[in-house]
């Protein structure tokens, strides 16, 4: 009996990268990267913000073309030219920012990316099947315009989830998502990497990288800085790797009392008319001069609405203006920039087309909102000012760009976050509103992010902050209450909860009588 003592033959890696090289005006996106992802495997891309990952993705993705470098694909040297192409590969990818067309419905745009033989209405029966399937529910007939945050980001995931991918790549996929979604994320995540799909994981949250990811590259400055193994690594450990230095990462922050109430919501319901949409219940909300409250929540329940309603995007009758008041005084019924002369300031959820308009540049996205600080005389720009502005927000809040003329989307997520927030923190408001402040940052421009919002907390600024990241509201936040179906719950000390108790509560697991209606 002859023993067969030939090789197995191994199978290719899915991709490799080989000396890949992207230059920007200025920047140098990616020096060189070499990287190898095989069949079946989870692997992370670490790094800060602006340290080369997405370029690096959108490379792969065929967005971008690299001005150096190969890419083989199965062990073939390939040269992929657009999405299409990479696509047709087998190569799907969620992207941080959204690519969908808001005028069109869910169907509609997975219709777009699944070719032209993919008809909108045969796709419904499989769209509402795989959603429910993962734990991400989409109607394919909404429009995506009157989706929320978290529910765009569930049809980007459906997209590719129906594709016959060989290759995923995931630029952020869960920061709208709650823990529990998250989890249910990885759970098919696994099983198609046990099915051979290679995962390629973008994510600022280490505990999930951890959990998730068997092995990690970090790019730092556009380079491969290193690889490891996460699950062998604390989140210190990643994030010393990431950024070169854990000094001031470990932010643990006393907890406020507050003084005078500046801000109070009082008994608010309001009728949405868009039947998609969430109607606001008996809402009664208090936020005291000198502390953070924070309000949990799964995406669609109440968030984008009560934020309009905050801000001034929708406005009450004046009969009902005495719902809102700041400082005592009713506000209901006034426009946005009339609230910000009551001392109000904004950071919206969605940072490109709402916090910043992306083809302007960052010194006219600063007078957007900071034209009251002095940047007009006589209804006369002066430029100066704004370029002082502008410059002095980049340089305090460490915001990487080449100048203040760099148009707001040449930025990464990271940076144009802590710009549009610096910007809102520099006006010294009495009062901000945040959504989401950290959404999609790396761990160093997170702790930046909460060094800034506790310091204008200890400057005696009222300060509500709307996030679905429990471990963020819990670290900055003193009070904290969620939001399920439009009804709030009623806010409690942070050391008087947990976050297990608060996900029930976004969950709606809550009796009437503990709401603040």
């Amino acid at each position: 009996m002859s023993i067969d003592t030939q090789p197995t033959s191994c199978p290719p890696p899915r991709v490799q990268l080989s000396g890949i090289t992207k230059r920007y005006p200025g920047t140098l996106a990616n020096d060189r990267i070499e990287l190898t992802l095989e069949p079946g495997e989870i692997r992370a891309l670490l790094g800060e913000n602006g340290a080369g990952k997405s370029t690096l993705m959108k490379i792969i993705y065929g967005v971008t073309a690299p001005d150096e470098g190969e890419i083989r694909w199965n062990g073939r040297p390939v040269v992929i030219r657009d999405p299409a192409q990479a696509r047709r590969l087998g190569i799907g990818m969620v992207f941080q920012h959204f690519s969908l067309f808001e005028t069109l419905t869910v169907a509609e745009n997975i219709a777009l990316a699944l070719g032209p033989e993919a008809h909108p209405r045969r796709l419904v029966s499989r769209i509402r099947e795989v959603s429910q399937r993962y734990g991400m529910p989409l109607e394919p007939d909404r429009l995506v315009h009157s989706l929320s945050i978290g529910e765009r980001q569930r049809v980007e995931i459906v997209r590719c989830l129906m594709q016959d991918i060989q290759l995923l790549i995931l630029d952020e996929p869960t920061s709208v998502l709650t823990p529990q979604e998250a989890e249910d994320l990885f759970v098919t995540l696994r099983q198609l990497a046990a099915d051979g799909c290679s995962i390629l994981f973008i994510s600022h949250k280490l505990g999930e990288v951890r959990a998730l990811c068997s092995t990690a590259t970090v790019l730092r400055a556009g380079c491969v800085a290193g690889h490891c193994i996460p699950a062998q690594c604390s989140d210190l450990e990643l994030a010393r790797l990431m950024v070169g230095d854990a000094e001031g990462l470990e932010g643990s922050y006393p907890k406020a009392h507050g003084g005078a109430v500046f801000l109070n919501v009082s008994q608010l319901s309001w009728r949405n008319p868009d039947p998609f949409g969430t109607s606001l219940v008996d809402l009664s909300l208090e936020v005291r001069a000198g502390e953070i409250m924070g309000i949990a929540g799964v995406a669609g329940n109440g968030q984008d609405e009560l934020l309009a309603l905050l801000a001034g995007e929708i406005r009450l009758p004046p009969q009902e203006s005495a719902r809102i008041c700041i400082a005592s005084e009713p506000v209901a019924h006034l426009s946005p920039e009339a609230r910000r002369r009551c001392g109000q300031a904004f950071v919206p959820a969605e940072r490109l087309g709402h916090g910043a308009v992306p083809d302007m540049s960052l010194a006219d996205n600063a007078l957007l909102t900071g034209f009251q600080q002095g940047l007009l005389q006589h209804g006369l720009i002066k430029h100066d000012k704004v370029m002082a502005f502008a410059n002095d927000i980049i340089r305090r809040f460490s915001v990487k760009t080449p100048d203040a003329q760099a148009i707001a989307s040449s930025l990464s997520g990271g940076n144009l976050q802590k710009f549009i927030l610096g910007r809102e923190i520099l006006q010294q408001p009495k009062l901000l509103i945040a959504a989401h402040p950290t959404w999609g940052v790396d761990v160093g421009a997170a702790a930046a992010i909460h060094r800034a919002l506790i310091g204008l907390r200890e400057a005696g600024a009222a300060i509500l902050v709307i996030s679905e990241d429990l471990d963020e509201l819990f670290q900055i936040c003193d009070r904290i209450a969620a939001l399920s179906n439009g009804r709030l719950t009623t806010p409690v000390e942070v050391a008087h909860t947990h976050p297990i108790e608060v996900g029930r509560w976004m969950a709606g697991q809550f009796d009437i009588s503990h709401s603040a209606a």
